[in-house]
């Protein structure tokens, strides 16, 4: 299974966007999703404000921002952790 996190926050459209790709891609890469609201907390609106939405795997200490689609999220899921 491949943990990975989606920065988010209410009403963003891109967000709805990305939730969308990365459940297209579940099925296939047993994907678990934790949805992380960035209104909660200023360091996360520092980090990620302007960059939502943002998909980070756990364990790999890197992160895709948007734009992406289906090909380039899915590269990034499945290349080897640094």
């Amino acid at each position: 299974m491949i943990t990975v996190q989606l920065y988010t926050t209410l009403g963003c459209h891109l967000c709805e966007q990305a939730l969308a790709l990365l459940k297209t891609l579940s099925p296939e890469l047993n994907l678990s999703v934790e949805e992380i609201e960035i209104a909660d907390s200023d360091d996360l609106v520092d980090r990620y404000g302007i960059r939502i939405p943002v998909v980070t795997r756990a364990g790999s200490g890197l992160d895709l921002g948007w734009p992406f689609d289906t090909h380039s999220l899915k590269a990034f899921l499945t290349e080897p952790n640094p």
